[in-house]
Order: structure tokens, then sequence, then C-alpha cells
């Protein structure tokens, strides 16, 4: 049976890649990685010699069920930190279980939990948004549900994309929602600003900034339910119920359809 390792890999200081994450470098037969030219600063600097070859979400379809058949061991790192999160690591891990291969994940990197934690702002429950759609309905109704959710939200965005996503975000929550913003975690000119969204919002506006950016936002304050429809909403996504089968489970309940699909998409399923 092939065996598929995903590995974390530093998000800036190369000094924070485990052992172990080393050793299965070093004993898979192939490597694949997102971007190869990255990938191969970090095999050198550590003296790894396993071949390597480019799998990333443009070849992931055409390569990957090949790659995992002809290799025994086939070790897979994307740009940095965690295979899997918003990247192709998600996909390959899909075409592996389909052929019937060991998967593991090993333990490590990624960017959005030094954020949370850097951030200030509850991190009992928090929700993991990645990246946004750029544009459209489906942009607006994310950002309305990060507006409506009673859990800290986290989500990645591009340098350029900073100052409009903010905006955004101070247009759907409110001035006065707190946020965090990190960037360069890890790295010599790391830097986590916080404040209002609105101190966000005009910090950022019309300033280049560089790597890549984790972007918190505080949880809306859980407001009392006041009609019997909030009552029964509210319950069920306390017991965890939400997107669909919260919108039929408050069908089944008798409340109205309307009603009931505007609290699926208020407390959509959680990544």
């Amino acid at each position: 049976m092939s065996r598929l390792s995903l590995v974390p890999t530093p998000i800036g200081n190369l000094g924070d890649i485990t052992q172990r994450a080393l050793q299965v470098l070093r004993e898979a037969d192939l490597v694949a990685a997102e971007d190869t030219r990255r990938s191969r600063i970090l095999l050198d600097h550590f003296g790894i010699t396993t071949p390597l070859e480019r799998l990333d979400a443009h070849t992931m379809e055409t390569r990957a069920r090949a790659l995992l058949e002809r290799t025994s061991h086939l070790a897979y790192v994307t740009d940095a930190g965690t295979p899997g999160i918003s990247d192709p690591g998600a996909e390959l891990v899909r075409h592996a279980l389909a052929l019937g291969c060991e998967v593991e994940v090993l333990p490590g990197p990624t960017a959005f939990v030094p954020a949370l934690v850097l951030s200030g702002l509850p991190t009992a429950r928090f929700t993991f948004e990645g990246f946004l759609p750029r544009k459209g309905s489906e942009r607006t109704r994310r950002l309305r549900a990060i507006a409506a959710s009673t859990a800290t939200s986290l989500l990645y965005e591009a340098p350029q994309r900073l100052a409009g996503t903010l905006e955004d975000l101070r247009g759907a929550c409110g001035d006065d929602r707190q946020g965090s913003v990190s960037r360069e975690l890890t790295k010599r000119f790391e830097a986590t600003v916080r404040g209002t969204l609105r101190d966000l919002a005009d910090r950022f506006a019309g300033e280049r900034v560089r790597g890549e950016v984790v972007i918190v936002v505080a949880p809306a304050a859980a407001a009392e339910p006041s009609t019997p429809a909030e009552t029964m909403t509210a319950a069920l996504v306390a017991a965890g119920i939400r997107g669909r089968s919260l919108r039929a489970a408050l069908a089944e309940l008798g409340v109205a359809r309307n009603e009931a699909y505007q609290a699926a998409l208020d407390y959509p399923e959680e990544a």
C-alpha cells in the first residue's frame, strides 16, 4: 500500500521545522511540492537529496494519482505551513484516500494559530475562513456570516488586497468591532496590529504591505433571542447544528421557510 505524508514546513523561520519532518523528507521516495523552487531551498538547506517534483493546483488533477501509484512513499509540501490548509494538499488527500493509500499528517507550523493567540481576542471558539471570494454574492454572504458569528473569525489575505478586505469587514461588522492584522509571522519583521476595524482600515489604507497576512475579527456579541424562531435557532446552533442541517431542523419544528433559510445563511457549516 502506498503511503502519503503531508509535511508542514516553516512559514518563515527555518528553525521551526521539526526533526520528524526532516526524517520523513529524507526517507520518502519522492517529495512533491507546490513550488519546487522554494522547496529546493528548504531541502538544500538541510542537505536533503530526495528527488523533488512539482504538484500544484494546476497539475493536481493530471499528476496526483500517477505520483501516488508509482511511489511507495510520497511526501508532500506546500509553499509554507501545513499542507491541506488553503492549498492543494486537501485535494491530494482525496486522491490518496480514493486509491486506498495510507495517509499521515505531521503536526507543524501554520499561520493562523499564532495570529489567533497574538490577537488577544477570544480563543475558546473560532472559525477559519481561509481566503474570502474576491467579489460577488458569495463574498457578501461570507462577510455577513463573519459579522453574525459569535466565534472569533480568522482569514488569510494577500497583501495587495488587505486594505479592501478590511474596509469590507468594517462595513459588515461595524466600526467598533475589534480585530487584528498579523503579517510576516516568524520572520524578522513580524508585526501584529490590534484595534477596531475602523482603526485597522484607516491604518492600512493605501499602505504597501509585504508578506502574507492573517486577519482576526472579534466575535459578535451574543444577542438575546426575541422570537420563538430565534430561540430555537440559538438552541440548535449551541448544539452544533448549522447550515443545511439547521435549515431542515427548523423546518421540522414549524419555522417559516424563509426564516429557516436565513438562519442557515447566518450560521453556515464551519470549516
